[in-house]
């Protein structure tokens, strides 16, 4: 959407081919339903917040960035809000409201939209873009073409990954597609009593074999078949990435890191000694939700109905060993289809930074999703969206 309001601002001709019945749909499931538009922060820590293609976007960053992005929908109409950590969100928290103000600027750009139709392929002749092919079989002329139909997540949403093919059958390298910003599996099955819980302020170490590959502080939720939540989305292209290449990956929490080892058994000493008649369960109530009680306790080996006072030294260290690597092996990331966004795509050595032109085919633009670029939560894939597809109008308007 964006790509065409900005080609059709500089006096083009656009029409914009929609396979739902209206443009946006994934653009609504966003944030929860709320749409997190953007990221205040500053440039360069927002090009880090890329996993892949950081460097890549700084073109389109400083064509259009996020005081550019707020610009445009407040000329719309649309009220912000600056949430933590720099997040932006419309005050409506309705991602619907953005999707309207995108829609009214297609319908005053004059744009034309052809919906409930999809893109079947792209005809080339000589190198150069003649026209596209429609799932109706009507050919439609164009001297250039802006493809923007987004990754394979949420395929529900109609981005089933159909124009990644798509590019892929015109030549161009495609980077292999897995899930990022996704759940991950557990092998264990005592995870599955978990499901629910929410824990904040742990820290998060995964390992593979003996070595470790990173650690963070964060929130975790427990799922069904595993782990989900802020932190663990984030790191998860990351496990992806070396579970791919067939490693066992292991991941330990750290239920109380603000508390050394040391400090922590302070603390059961102290537990214990306050709390001598009663029961091991009863007294980690202190320190744990009762499901995480009822599972630290059983893994601990530690018979459940034991006084504090009849807790000997090696179950205690056991307790404690549990309580900073409280670990399991996790087993896979969820689908794809479950994945927040897609890493990988069209490889960004097959387009031009500058205007987003492909190098293959002349005509022919790329934006969004669907390019080998995925970051954080926070705003930073929206943003790179926007930034892209309205480089990719100018770009083709010019071209």
């Amino acid at each position: 959407m964006m790509a065409a309001i900005r080609a059709a601002q500089l006096r083009q001709e656009v029409t914009l081919i929609e396979k739902n019945h209206q443009p946006g749909k994934k653009l609504l499931l966003s944030g929860k339903g709320r749409c997190n538009l953007t990221n205040l922060c500053e440039l360069d820590p927002f090009l880090n917040k890329f996993s892949s293609g950081g460097q890549f976007l700084r073109d389109a960053f400083k064509k259009f960035f996020h005081r550019d992005l707020i610009k445009f929908f407040a000329s719309g109409g649309l009220k912000l809000k600056v949430e933590r950590q720099l997040r932006v969100f419309p005050v409506s928290d309705r991602s619907g409201s953005v999707l309207e103000v995108l829609k009214k600027q297609l319908s005053a750009e004059k744009v034309k939209l052809i919906l409930k139709t999809a893109l079947q392929d792209i005809i080339v002749q000589g190198g150069r873009v003649e026209g596209i092919m429609l799932s109706d079989g009507k050919f439609l002329a164009a001297q250039r073409i802006i493809l923007a139909t987004g990754g394979a997540s949420y395929g529900f949403s109609g981005s089933t990954g159909e124009g990644i093919k798509i590019a892929a059958g015109l030549g161009h390298d495609i980077v292999p597609l897995r899930p990022g910003l996704v759940p991950l599996e557990a092998a264990e099955k005592h995870i599955r009593a978990l499901e629910g819980i929410i824990l904040k302020n742990i820290r998060l170490k995964f390992s593979h074999g003996k070595d470790e590959l990173f650690s963070e502080i964060g929130e975790l939720l427990f799922t069904g078949f595993g782990v989900s939540g802020p932190l663990v989305l984030s790191l998860s292209g990351r496990i992806v990435d070396w579970l791919s290449r067939g490693s066992g990956v292991f991941m330990e929490v750290d239920l109380k890191p603000g508390l050394s080892k040391e400090q922590l058994n302070a603390r059961l000493l102290r537990e214990f000694q306050l709390n001598s008649k009663k029961t091991l369960k009863k007294t980690l109530k202190a320190l744990l939700p009762q499901r995480l009680i009822n599972c630290v306790v059983e893994l601990s080996g530690i018979p459940p109905d034991r006084n504090c006072s009849q807790v000997t030294r090696q179950e205690r260290e056991k307790l404690l060993s549990l309580l900073k690597g409280f670990r399991m092996r996790i087993s896979r990331a969820r689908p794809l289809d479950e994945a927040m966004i897609t890493c990988g795509g069209v490889s960004l050595k097959e387009i031009n930074p500058r205007t987003m032109e492909s190098r293959r085919v002349r005509g022919l633009y790329f934006a969004g999703e669907m390019i080998d670029i995925d970051a954080d939560t926070g705003g930073f894939n929206l943003q790179a969206a926007f930034s892209t597809g309205f480089l990719a109008g100018e770009g083709a308007a010019y071209g």
